[in-house]
This record gives structure tokens, sequence and C-alpha cells, in this order.
């Protein structure tokens, strides 16, 4: 069984304001459920796949099992997740659920090529809040991949960060 998931383009990736500084802010690169979900359906069809979820000890584990038609058995990669999306409605769950399964998405190999991502500060406008912290000038300010490239080896050698 040999799955070679495409590299991720640059509308498959989000980014987010992890910190923000004094002169700006660091920024990550991640990947969604869905992203996730439609490469594992162009891989091995919504039918060769599927997911499933439980709790140990506390913690939510997403498991994708991917059916080797070869063998003819289902080949199983696992991985928990962590509460986020910490809205008052309850969403806390459910971005659990998500990070489970994107992390599980990770083992099989889908978007391993965030793990190569630069260091990732944005020269941004920032102002000190009442809690003596920064935050960004406009809070309402998103910012998306325009660019990416890789090298041959799938990871990521040029990166290109564009705001609104």
């Amino acid at each position: 069984m040999k799955i070679e998931f495409p590299l991720l383009k640059a509308d498959d990736i989000e980014v987010k304001v992890k910190q923000v500084k004094k002169n700006g802010a660091i920024a990550l690169l991640y990947k969604t459920a869905r992203t996730d979900m439609r490469l594992l359906d162009e891989a091995v069809t919504p039918l060769g796949w599927e997911d499933d979820y439980r709790e140990i000890k506390g913690n939510l584990y997403c498991t994708i099992r991917i059916f080797d038609e070869e063998n003819g058995r289902w080949v199983s990669k696992t991985d928990c997740g962590i509460e986020s999306r910490e809205d008052g409605e309850g969403n806390e769950k459910k971005g659990e659920a998500s990070d489970a399964f994107k992390r599980a998405g990770f083992k099989w190999g889908i978007g391993r090529e965030l793990y190569s991502a630069p260091f990732t500060f944005l020269s941004v406008q920032t102002k000190m809040n009442d809690r003596g912290t920064y935050e960004l000038a406009n809070k309402l300010e998103r910012y998306h991949v325009a660019k990416i490239e890789y090298d041959t080896n799938r990871n990521i050698c040029a990166l290109e960060i564009a705001d609104g």
C-alpha cells in the first residue's frame, strides 16, 4: 500500500497569528480538517477511508483508516487532539475532534510538509492594550498564504504571506 498525498497548495493552508510582539506578530501555518477530508477523498475515494473517535483518560483520539486493496484490510493511524475554540458556545470539543482528525491525517502524511515551515514573523502594526501586552493594530486583519514552493524533499523552500 503506497499512498502519497499531494503537497498542500497555498489555498489549502491557513495562517494564524500565534503571538503579537511590539514590532510585529509570529504566525503559524495550519491545515483544516476539511482539507484532509478532501485529500483523502481524492487519494482513496470517499469509500476508501473512514474515521472513528474514542475518549481515553479524558483525551479524544481520532483514528483514520484507509482500505488497503492489495492486502484486503484496513490500515489505521491514530492521534489525539486538544480542546480549542474557547468561544463560550461549547465548540471546545468540536475543536478537539478536528485537531485529533488533523493530527491523524499528519500521520498518514497529509500536510506533513508544514513541519518544514520556516519561522514566520509578520512585520505588522501593533499596539499596547489595557493589559500591558501587544495586539494587532487592526484586530480584524486576516493573513493568507499567497505563494508556497517546495524542494525535491517536499520541504517548504519559498513562502509568501499576504494580508487582506
